[in-house]
């Protein structure tokens, strides 16, 4: 038999990638394994955004804990996390209305943000339109990432520090529970076995439990975003959130006034048929990340999505861009999509086979922010560290 493991992981995103370090900070025997050499989904597919502000209690309590162990693990190993924090800007009353209810919920769960004035938001952020912005929400503690890069550093940082065994390259086939362990079969017929598995498989539902993910409420979403050219001597610092942001994030939906104005919203709009909403964010090199739009389908059905990128999309995306901040240049080097999986009536999916075999994915736009907090969460449930 070969080399038996107390726990092994089906997926190396950040979600299955952040399981896996608290699994081995329990001091457990883990093997991560993914099916692509290096992740390619939805953790390298997105702005590196590590923004709690944006979730409800519940998720924004489980993205406080993120912040913690990136900071932590920033402190040992460069997984390119910088503390640069996030702002909110509204572009009108209503939206400001949803701002100064929302510091008030961050108030009374101590959870630090700052309302700025126009004046303070035009002085701090370089191009910011006078003619969109209004007020902002500031919340100093916030992160960022490098969303092609932190994944990569992280696996390398476990593997190095931690003595996790990382197995790129293979597909698993099937699991199939024994009499004291659970046997892997990839698809070059290799074994591998553990005490547990733990699947973290992202938006691929073909291959592991189908018929699981099928008759399940998971949807996948695509994402269409952008990429300037480097801007010169130009600095936008941390992540930019907008208008069409405050109008779509959870943590709004619970102030009081959410619901009113968002049933005053143009139904027609393009940003209501795309689900746009405006972000930006500077990656290391000076170029901007912008986006993004949200189509969705059920898990069932994901290929209706198609692998093509809409000019229609992108168009709107720019020119919306541009009414918030005048950037030296919006000329595009690159274009991409992503996709995630979420659940449409729960926070994320679980289930659990044979005792020993845990499905967990679904986890949605939240991975980035949630997936260190709640990891930890679920490998202390697992093995009953609570």
């Amino acid at each position: 038999m070969q080399k038996k493991y107390d726990l092994i992981i089906v997926g190396g995103g950040v979600l299955g990638t952040f399981h896996a370090y608290h699994a081995l900070e329990l001091g457990l025997k883990v093997a991560l394994i993914e099916k692509d050499l290096q992740p390619q989904s939805a953790t390298v597919r997105n702005f590196g955004q590590v923004v709690p502000s944006g979730m409800n209690t519940k998720w924004q309590n489980y993205g406080r804990k993120s912040l913690s162990y990136y900071n932590r693990i920033q402190s040992q190993f460069d997984i390119t996390v910088r503390n640069n924090g996030s702002i909110y800007f509204a572009s009108n009353p209503e939206e400001l209305q949803l701002l100064e209810e929302l510091a008030q919920i961050n108030k009374k769960n101590g959870y630090s943000s700052e309302l700025l004035t126009k004046e303070t938001c035009i002085n701090n952020y370089p191009g910011l339109q006078s003619s969109y912005v209004l007020a902002g929400l500031y919340f100093p503690e916030e992160l960022s990432v490098e969303p092609r890069t932190m994944i990569h550093r992280l696996l390398e940082y476990l593997q190095k520090e931690k003595g996790l065994d990382y197995i790129p390259s293979t597909t698993i086939l099937h699991c199939t529970t024994l009499s004291h362990h659970v046997e892997l079969q990839s698809a070059s017929e290799r074994a591998f076995y553990a005490e547990k598995v733990i699947i973290c498989s992202g938006a691929e539902f073909k291959t592991l439990y189908p018929q699981i993910f099928q008759s399940s409420d998971l949807e996948v979403t695509k994402l269409q975003m952008l990429q300037t050219y480097p801007q010169s001597n130009y600095k936008l610092k941390g992540s930019i959130l907008t208008g069409l942001s405050i109008r779509r994030y959870e943590a709004f939906k619970e102030c009081i006034s959410y619901n009113n104005i968002k049933a005053q919203e143009e139904p027609s709009s393009l940003a209501k048929k795309w689900g746009i909403h405006i972000l930006f964010k500077q990656a290391m090199d000076g170029s901007i990340i912008i986006g993004d739009s949200h189509q969705y389908a059920d898990a069932s059905h994901m290929d209706n999505l198609g692998f093509d990128l809409h000019d229609e999309i992108e168009n709107f995306m720019i020119e919306e861009a541009k009414k918030i901040f005048a950037l030296p240049n919006y000329k595009i080097q690159n274009r991409w999509f992503g996709i995630y999986s979420q659940c449409k009536n729960q926070d994320v999916f679980e289930q659990t086979i044979d005792n020993n075999i845990h499905i967990v994915t679904g986890i949605g736009g939240k991975g980035m922010t949630g997936s260190a907090g709640y990891a930890k969460e679920n490998i202390d449930k697992i093995y009953n560290q609570n």
